[in-house]
This record gives structure tokens, C-alpha cells and sequence, in this order.
């Protein structure tokens, strides 16, 4: 993909997507960062379908 020339019109989709990060960006963040993981619950993978095990 191109890059629009710094110039051009910023679209409305643009603005918002702007917009949108920077108001994520401003909120404070989990001790973790972004994305960090859940600990596992305490149940097995398949233990919540029984019927599908073989």
C-alpha cells in the first residue's frame, strides 16, 4: 500500500481511527501492559465437554 501524500484530507474514518487510539492510549494501564495474559482457569481444556473426548 501507498502512503497518502502529508497533505492530503484526513477522511472521517482516519479522524476516528486517531481519535480512538489516542483515547486508549491515554487510559491508564494494567500492571501488565497491554495484552498480558489470564491465568489459567482451575479446569482441564475438555473437561467441559465430556462427550467429545474419545
Amino acid at each position: 500500500m501507498t502512503q497518502p501524500p502529508d497533505d492530503a484530507p484526513e477522511t472521517p474514518m482516519q479522524r476516528a481511527l486517531r481519535l480512538k487510539t489516542a483515547a486508549l492510549q491515554a487510559k491508564p494501564q494494567p500492571p501488565g501492559g497491554r495484552g498480558a495474559k489470564r491465568p489459567a482457569s482451575g479446569i482441564a481444556a475438555g473437561a467441559s465437554k465430556p462427550w467429545m473426548k474419545r
